[in-house]
């Protein structure tokens, strides 16, 4: 067969990344700060874009606290975790989003197409919630992390109490405690204490500099500020040297950690979505009108500099500028459908834990959103990622909702991986001294209220809930009798 030169006509298919599509991408998985300052951008670059009329603006984003003015900052509380979020509407109606073409509002374009998006750099918030997810168990104690995420100020503490936290998540105040202790271990330490005290102890212990003296030195924190030596020394049993020393030491921590950790400072974390009870026995979802940007194009003033210009390097930039004024109000409509839907679905799944508490979480993946909204499994990710919801048991990141499933015995229903720790947990506080559980008959007993799990699970659950082994336990309970 000769080889020869020649001409053929084929048809094939192809996923273009233009501009306008990766500004849509990018535009679903960023945060509602960074869509109102791309918006503003964008409001100051294309002349054909305008604001709406009665459109809230942008919240603004909080200057770091100077950290010289700790104390004045100490008298700042958020709001309680029980408070409802805000009613925005004052007409009643309710905002629908617009959908795309076809009446579809995502943008599900497939996963390659998505990975070539770029993504911004982490901040202290997504920094943490990583951190979070490595250093806290899947479901109940990453939910409760949540929400002290949630919480936080800037200046990185966490004022309510444990018991309010608590009464909010439907768990235990101990457990809140625990994951408290926990988080004030992170990077940088000090965050997520209640107070100026508990911030500068959590330093001290991270530095290995936390002994007694120190400790009188914190519980006398207003003798220092009021600058009285005579009584700080008398209260603290140590002479002026010692004194100046400590007092060095305190100078050189971080006061408000959330302020200046890596320049970074922390962002008021402002709910994408609202979600309260409705009279019905329901739930209503909306979008958090602060957090919606709402631009229009001016096509009046756009049909004007047509006619107005003569040269055809004038009409191709305002019929370009056009185009871009369009594919952004029709981005941002999309991004809004999609949230709005993918979050309805997760408040359908998670009914049982916004009603009851923790111990009510489902097993719930990105697949099972992705399924039953008729999105891609990465584009349900995109929309998770950076997007919060109000909910009557607080503030919590859409993330924290998605936990693994253990399977059912006997074809049962599957069962959420928190679930069952919370009863192995409940098992273990159950037990008589003379009837200790070992890990095979948890097994037992497990497999008889439907959950298929191996010994191997209920051991490694058994650590991650710091539960010593049977052993362990029979000889404590029989010292302490």
């Amino acid at each position: 067969m000769a080889l020869t030169p020649r001409l053929d006509i084929r048809q094939t298919q192809s996923l273009v990344m233009t501009p306008q599509l990766r500004q849509a991408i990018k535009l679903l998985q960023s945060s509602n700060q960074e869509v109102a300052a791309f918006v503003e951008e964008e409001l100051a670059r294309n002349p054909l874009l305008e604001m709406a009329e009665g459109t809230a603006p942008a919240a603004p984003e909080a200057p770091p606290p100077d950290a010289a003015a700790a104390a004045a900052a100490e008298a700042h509380l958020p709001p309680a975790l029980d408070a409802g979020p805000p009613d925005a509407r004052e007409d009643g109606e309710a905002w629908q989003p617009a959908m795309g073409p076809g009446g579809r509002a995502d943008f599900a374009e497939g996963a390659d197409a998505l990975d070539l998006a770029e993504a911004p750099g982490p901040t202290l918030r997504e920094r943490l919630a990583a951190q979070i997810r490595l250093g806290c168990a899947p479901g109940r104690e990453q939910v409760i992390a949540a929400a002290m995420l949630a919480a936080l100020d800037g200046a990185g503490r966490v004022a309510p109490a444990d018991a309010e936290f608590a009464r909010a998540l439907g768990c235990a105040e101990a457990e809140v405690a625990a994951v408290r202790a926990r988080l004030m271990q992170m990077e940088p330490p000090g965050l997520f204490a209640r107070d100026l005290r508990q911030c500068l102890e959590a330093q001290l212990l991270e530095r290995g500099r936390m002994d007694p003296f120190m400790a009188r030195l914190l519980d006398n924190l207003p003798l220092l500020a009021r600058r009285d030596m005579a009584a700080l020394r008398a209260a603290c049993g140590v002479d002026a040297e010692d004194l100046a020393e400590m007092v060095a030491e305190l100078r050189r921590l971080d006061p408000k950690p959330g302020a200046g950790a890596d320049d970074t400072p922390l962002r008021p974390l402002i709910p994408d979505l609202l979600l309260r009870p409705d009279h019905e026995g329901g739930w209503t979802l909306e979008l958090n009108p602060e957090t919606l940007p709402r631009v229009l194009v001016n096509r009046g003033f756009a049909a004007r500099a047509q006619v107005a210009c003569r040269a055809k390097e004038d009409r191709a930039f305002v019929a370009e500028q056009l185009q871009a004024a369009s594919w952004l109000v029709k981005s941002l409509e999309q991004r809004a459908g999609t949230i709005m839907k993918v979050g309805a679905e997760i408040v359908r799944r998670q009914d049982g834990f916004l009603r009851h508490g923790i111990a009510f979480l489902r097993p719930l993946t990105l697949r099972d959103v992705a399924e039953a909204v008729e999105l891609h499994e990465s584009t349900v990710s995109r929309v998770t990622a950076n997007k919060s919801i109000a909910t009557p048991r607080g503030l919590l990141e859409l993330k924290f909702f998605f936990t693994t499933a253990l399977p059912g015995a006997g074809g049962a229903e599957a069962v959420s991986a928190e679930a069952v720790r919370h009863r192995i947990r409940a098992m273990v506080d159950a037990e008589a001294p003379d009837a200790v559980l070992s890990d095979d008959a948890i097994v037992d007993r497990l497999r008889h209220e439907g959950v298929d799990i191996a010994r191997r699970t209920v051991a490694k659950y058994r650590d991650a809930l710091r539960i010593p082994s049977s052993v362990e336990r029979r000889r404590a309970k029989a010292a302490a009798s």
